[in-house]
């Protein structure tokens, strides 16, 4: 017989799914469009409408207004029942609005939850260059080493040749002399235009053909990453990245060290961990929203880290049953 001491405790990830698909059930209408701001809206009145659901009381430490300008879900904004656990929270509505607004793949809704003071705080600083790999080339890299010794270590840990190595970094101006040295090291590459979580979990994700992610990012994305990877058994390292000598200023003499190489578990210091993100457009992790008569299906990969529990969960969705009891408009 169970004890009440060992009985499993509360999965707040399965709630946390409702918020992400809440959210990319939102945004899903937007698909190439071209209006990322409408996008962008639509979905954090979906998330936020849905956190404050959940029996918790979480601080968003890493919200949407902060890198996106967007009205809601900003940095300190206190959400939940008012009940319950004390969480942090990181959000990202759309973690691909450009991809989205063009009808693009990858873009995906997502969240993470972790007890509260244990996720990491960047303050204003939006960008970090990152590296991430899933659980077979965990404990070999070092984002401070060159770029030819970390797919050359990977390469060794997935008993692979480095020329079969596949690099997934965002196709930006920033990334060229990276993209030089992965070429030079002879990987292969495949470009994203957006959504570098996405990019990062494929790392993790099996028979994804994706063995590492590099390059200059979003903050936030690395913090969400980080909660995922802690159940997924990857790994992610990153430095805080100022885009111009005043950023650099500010943020030393706010006490930010751009030098200090971020673990996993200075990005996120518990285990105790939840994820959960729900695809907007189809992409290699998820399928996207997908309509039906009267409804609509969503895809999602909900996380626990306390358990190292990865779930993919298929949902249907009736609209006039949703729109009975919820004010968001589908």
């Amino acid at each position: 017989m169970t004890s009440a001491s060992a009985a499993p405790s509360r999965n707040l990830a399965l709630e946390l799914v409702r918020v992400t698909e809440a959210a990319a059930l939102s945004a899903a209408p937007f698909m190439g469009r071209n209006d990322k701001i409408a996008a962008d809206q639509a979905a954090v009145d979906g998330m936020r409408l849905m956190l404050n659901s959940i029996n918790m009381t979480a601080t968003v430490v890493i919200g949407e207004g902060e890198k996106d300008e967007a009205p809601m879900l900003f940095n300190g904004e206190v959400l939940g029942a008012g009940d319950g656990p004390e969480m942090d929270l990181a959000v990202d509505p759309i973690d691909g609005t450009r991809p989205l607004a063009q009808g693009r793949p990858n873009s995906i809704a997502i969240v993470a939850a972790a007890p509260r003071g244990t996720m990491y705080d960047p303050g204003p600083f939006v960008y970090m260059n990152k590296i991430a790999v899933g659980p077979g080339a965990a404990g070999v890299i070092n984002i401070e080493r060159p770029i030819a010794e970390n797919l050359s270590a990977i390469a060794k840990a997935l008993d692979k040749r480095p020329t079969d190595v596949t690099v997934v970094i965002l196709e930006r101006p920033r990334h060229e002399d990276m993209v030089k040295e992965i070429r030079a090291a002879g990987a292969r590459i495949r470009f994203i235009d957006d959504g570098d979580v996405a990019g990062a979990l494929m790392s993790a994700w099996p028979n994804s053909g994706i063995d590492v992610l590099l390059g200059i990012g979003g903050t936030p994305e690395g913090v969400i990453t980080a909660c995922a990877m802690r159940a997924m058994g990857g790994e992610i390292q990153g430095k805080l990245y100022a885009r111009n000598d005043d950023e650099l200023n500010k943020g030393r003499e706010m006490g930010y060290d751009f030098d200090k190489v971020l673990t996993m578990h200075d990005l996120v210091s518990s285990d105790n961990v939840f994820f959960a993100g729900t695809g907007i457009t189809d992409g290699e992790l998820m399928d996207g929203v997908r309509y039906i008569a009267n409804g609509a299906t969503t895809e999602s990969i909900v996380v626990r880290g306390e358990t190292g529990t990865v779930r993919r969960i298929k949902a249907t969705h009736r609209f006039p049953k949703l729109e009975t009891i919820s004010s968001v408009k589908y």
